[in-house]
């Protein structure tokens, strides 16, 4: 049972890894990538837990709109990075924690639909969460590090190069038509 949820929580920790590796290029701070990969792993142990309350009615409906609002929510940060970047002067440090938390909501949907699914099968809402929420902080804060030495070597400016994974990011992970 731990074994089939370790695999489950990695899995489902995938989407959040490639989106902090796309934010690791705006060069956060230690600290500041340390509280967006546990706010990251909070918000996918909460989902979870959501998804085993709410019930198996609630699964189809946002399964069926988790991928265009996931999608959607990262190619509009996307570009308002690239937006942004084309407007102002460049910055060492971008750190704007609103928008990237706004993030979190369709990264975490995938998890409420699984936890639905748990809460089917009669898993626990004790031991779901928190092992979802850790293995997604783990992934995150690694998944930030490695975007973060990743912008070192692009000589571009950070938040157009964040901007542009975000937006190809979308369109390849999106819903396909």
């Amino acid at each position: 049972m731990i074994g089939s949820l370790l695999i489950l929580g990695f899995t489902l920790s995938l989407d959040n890894f490639r989106t902090a590796i796309a934010l690791g290029g705006l060069r956060f701070r230690w600290g500041r990538s340390v509280q967006i990969a546990l706010v990251f792993g909070m918000c996918d142990a909460v989902a979870p837990l959501v998804g085993i309350l709410v019930g198996r009615y609630w699964s189809e409906t946002i399964g069926s709109t988790a991928e265009y609002v996931g999608a959607g929510a990262l190619a509009a940060y996307g570009v308002y990075l690239i937006i942004r970047a084309w407007r102002t002067a460049a910055s060492e440090q971008f750190d704007r924690p609103w928008a990237v938390c706004g993030l979190l909501v369709p990264l975490s949907a995938d998890n409420v639909v699984a936890g639905t699914s748990l809460g089917l099968l009669g898993f626990s809402p004790w031991l779901a969460p928190p092992v979802f929420g850790v293995i997604t902080a783990v992934m995150a804060l690694g998944g930030l590090q490695i975007g973060r030495a990743v912008a070192h070597v692009i000589p571009m400016r950070p938040d157009l190069v964040t901007g542009i994974a975000l937006v190809v990011m979308a369109t390849v992970m999106g819903p396909q038509i």
